[in-house]
Formats: C-alpha cells, structure tokens, sequence
C-alpha cells in the first residue's frame, strides 16, 4: 500500500478519473468522491488491483451538507492523514442565466464555491497542523472570463487558490488552482451538449493537464495553466475589453434558440 493518501472529488469521470489513475500510478492511496456508487465501487476495485494501492470510496452529493460532511469527516481523521486533496467535482449549465432553474444555479455555487470552500477549509487545518498536505482545486481558463455563472464561480475559485497559497506556504501547504481549457471527456456527451466551431489546438489532453497540475502542484505553483496556448490566452484576455470577450464567447455558443455551441464550461457540464 502507499505511503500517501489522496483524496479526489468527482472521481469517476473526466479529469477526476485521470487524477485517481495518475496518483494511483505515483503509488497513493486513494479515496475517490462521488454519486454513482456502482461506478465508484467498480472504479476502486479496478485501480486497487493494477496499483497494488488502497482504494476507499465515498458515495456523496457535494450540493448537499450531508455529502460535504461525509468528506470533511475522513480529511479529519488523523489516524489515516489525507496529503493531498483534489476538488474536482463540478458541472455546468448550457443555457442562459435567466432561462436556467434557480434551484440548478444554486447547485452550481454550492457545488464550485461553497464546498470548495469548505473541504479547502477542513483540509487544510489539518495539513497545517501536521506542516505538510497539497490541494488541488480545479478551476478553469474561464475563470478569467466574464462569461456567465460558471466563468463567475471558477473566477471565485482561482484568487481563492491564488491567496490561500500565499498564506499556506510558510505553513508547509500547497495550493494549486488548475486552470484548462477546453479537454476531450465525457463531460459533453453526458449532458447532451454539442461542441463544435473549437479550433484542434484548443483540445486538451486529460492526461497532460493532469500531469501539468501535479507537476505544477509538486513544484509549489499558485496557478497551473495546461500549454502555451492557453498561457497566452489568458495573458492577452488581460488587455482585451470585456465585451470582446464576451461578444467571442456568444459567437461560439450560438445565440438563444439556436444549437448551442460549447465552450470549457460546458466540456463539464455533466455531473460527476
């Protein structure tokens, strides 16, 4: 079994399962997160047998407090210490502000920002008790777009990440907001969005932006954006105007009433 445990939210679909895979390979113990839990049991079941790590598995709906709490209980318990944390679930919504459910935007904020908040917050008492742990917090190049709800929560998500490294470091803590783009998962497929008019440079690979993050994560980074390409996005969205932006974003969904068309926040749009 490893010498190192890792926790994993959102661990049976796209970048999550990529995580459990990466970290299983590194040698961690594992503890995936997750709703499905015919797919958590058979995923744990799998990485266990060809890592020769422990695999533990947490069915839980990180939108609702009893899920978050089901979490937050095994980041406290000291006697099996959790050393890295990976908050990666996360989902999104296709259609307009207005036109979207109260009740599934509420879900969407509960479930970027609030219990990112709030298993950051768990973790890292204990990790700063014990001078040692790294988190991971998924967030997205949309971060640092004005582009609608889920571009809002992954911005939140990002200068979370960002100021909580400058206080953790002294504390022997690392954070890492992970930032990609566009990345070929089920994501898409799962919620029935369609994804066209995205140029191939634009598509990332799941394994490359999760061995960008644990490298980036490793090395004691505030940010990690996955390739040139979108470094030097984010670096010039900085000194373009916002209605450009949001004029380009519009153009590539499609306009109320016409095929959508996907953006990075609608790559995770599914669930995990």
């Amino acid at each position: 079994m490893g010498t190192h445990t890792a926790v994993i939210t959102g661990s049976t679909a796209g970048l999550g399962a990529e995580f459990a895979r990466q970290l299983g390979a590194q040698g961690y113990d594992l503890v995936l997160v997750a709703r499905n839990e015919a797919r958590l049991q058979e995923q744990a079941e799998h990485l266990a047998s060809r890592y020769d790590v422990k695999a533990e598995h947490i069915v839980a709906d990180l939108t609702t407090d009893d899920g978050v709490a089901a979490v937050q209980e095994r980041l406290e318990d000291t006697r099996h210490q959790v050393h890295l944390l990976v908050n990666n679930a996360g989902h999104g919504l296709a259609g307009n502000f207005l036109d979207n459910d109260l009740d599934d935007e509420r879900d969407l904020l509960r479930l970027h920002v609030q219990t990112t908040m709030e298993l950051t917050h768990t973790a890292a008492r204990v990790m700063t008790a014990q001078r040692a742990g790294r988190i991971i917090n998924v967030a997205s190049v949309a971060g640092f777009t004005p582009t609608g709800t889920y571009s809002a929560a992954k911005s939140w998500v990002v200068n979370f990440s960002k100021a909580l490294h400058a206080q953790l470091k002294p504390e022997g803590v690392t954070v890492t907001a992970l930032c990609p783009g566009l990345v070929r998962t089920e994501f898409h497929e799962r919620s029935g969005i369609k994804i066209s008019g995205a140029k191939k440079w634009m598509w990332l690979d799941p394994e490359d932006v999760v061995r960008q993050g644990l490298t980036a994560n490793a090395q004691g980074s505030a940010i990690s954006v996955p390739s040139a390409q979108y470094r030097a996005l984010t670096g010039a969205l900085k000194f373009i105007p916002d209605t450009v932006v949001q004029w380009a974003a519009d153009k590539r969904m499609g306009v109320p009433g016409q095929e959508s068309e996907g953006t990075d926040s609608e790559v995770s749009a599914a669930r995990q």
